[in-house]
């Protein structure tokens, strides 16, 4: 991939992802409701989601009209050009729906399923994430880079939950073991953010099962070109079943253990 469409895909999306963002920020009604519901009666989606996605995919529409897009709220179109959009446009709506700070714009390019280009944006934060593959990860200008990594009983992981039932409670099984082995758990509403913190050393790992691609594309890559590890079960590519982002001394062992309890099935 030439480095000219690199610079191209990456403009474009601090654009989409700065635009979304204020009219989310700017936008966001006194009275903001429920729209709709997913997967279960609390898997909300406000009409503000639905307005930053149209937002985006319109505008991705008009500058790359030959591409494909896959989006959270439904957005979804082949294209021809070989590059894919990967778009979450509120990750982390429950913190957005109660007025909470962390949630963020998702936008990945991918060619041929891989993401090359990955921006977060958290407006609320005032920071924009953003990597290209073999590029490495920025906060705004600043270079990024994982932390250390530390033993597991000192390091702070962070992780999220699913919204059906049976999922937490077998999610809770997996916290109870895990949290007296490690230094603390955090929970921040967000895996786009989680994994920027990743990448930037404000969490020192993260895990969850029941991600999908548009919550860890852009993150994911951001971790990475940090110099995160990621991936899934021992041996997989992160997925639905499972994610997780460490530095590499650290990585393996998170992996290991979360394999050992279970982490990646109800």
């Amino acid at each position: 991939m030439s480095d000219i469409l690199k610079d191209e895909l990456l403009a474009v999306a601090l654009e989409a992802a700065e635009r979304a963002g204020a009219l989310l920020r700017d936008g966001r009604p006194a009275d903001l409701g429920v729209a709709a519901t997913k997967t279960s009666p609390i898997d909300v989606v406000t009409e503000m989601d639905i307005a930053a996605e149209k937002l985006i995919t319109g505008f991705l529409a008009e500058r790359r009209p030959a591409d494909g897009v896959l989006g959270e709220e439904g957005a979804s179109s082949a294209g021809s050009s070989g590059v894919r959009w990967v778009v979450d446009p509120v990750d982390g709506t429950v913190n957005y729906l109660y007025g909470l700070p962390s949630w963020a714009v998702s936008i990945a390019a991918e060619i041929d399923g891989e993401a090359v280009v990955g921006v977060v944006a958290a407006p609320v934060r005032g920071e924009t994430y953003s990597a290209v593959r073999g590029r490495g990860a920025f906060l705004g200008g600043r270079r990024l880079a994982v932390r250390p990594a530390p033993s597991l009983g000192q390091a702070l992981i962070g992780t999220g939950f699913g919204y059906l039932t049976a999922r937490r409670a077998a999610q809770a099984e997996v916290l109870r073991s895990l949290l007296p082995e490690v230094r603390d758990i955090r929970r921040g509403g967000s895996a786009a953010i989680d994994l920027c913190d990743v990448a930037c050393g404000r969490l020192d790992g993260y895990y969850e099962r029941g991600l999908n691609p548009w919550d860890y594309a852009a993150g994911a890559l951001i971790a990475r070109e940090a110099g995160a590890l990621t991936g899934g079960r021992p041996g997989e590519a992160a997925s639905t079943e499972l994610t997780v982002a460490a530095p590499p001394a650290l990585f393996e062992r998170l992996q290991g253990r979360l394999e050992d309890l279970g982490a990646w099935h109800d």
